[in-house]
């Protein structure tokens, strides 16, 4: 089966040698996302604009892979702060009310940066 790497121009991907998403087959993973914090439309306070965001994002990868949200078949979503769960899960549903992949949601000591509040990762099956 042929692979196929999505990268996103991050700095981290060389650093980390790791890529935005894989796909193999009809199956894609899309690597832990968090939020482009830019102090005004998304801050580093706001888990539910910051989630929303992840989410745009990862659609815009699953494309280029001619996928879409209606393919995710699992979220992981990764919190600093679990009291977020309300605004993150509003966000959540913005994207999969009626989709509904499976999903856990983790309290984590830390993320990669203090500004970013949550981190999400992705399973997609292309039917």
């Amino acid at each position: 089966m042929k692979r196929e790497n999505i990268l996103s121009g991050s700095a981290w991907e060389e650093k980390m040698g790791y890529c935005r998403a894989v796909k193999i087959g009809n199956i894609i993973e899309v690597s832990g996302t968090v939020a482009i914090v830019d102090n005004n439309t998304v801050k580093a306070d706001d888990a539910y604009a910051q989630t929303l965001n992840i989410l745009e994002r990862v659609s815009t990868v699953l494309q280029d892979l001619n996928a879409s949200m209606d393919d995710v078949i699992r979220t992981r979503i990764f919190t600093t702060n679990i009291d977020c769960f309300e605004a993150v899960a509003k966000a959540h549903a913005t994207f999969f009310k009626d989709i509904k992949p499976t999903t856990g949601f983790y309290e984590v000591s830390k993320l990669v940066a203090p500004e970013y509040l949550v981190e999400i990762e992705f399973t997609a099956v292309l039917a």
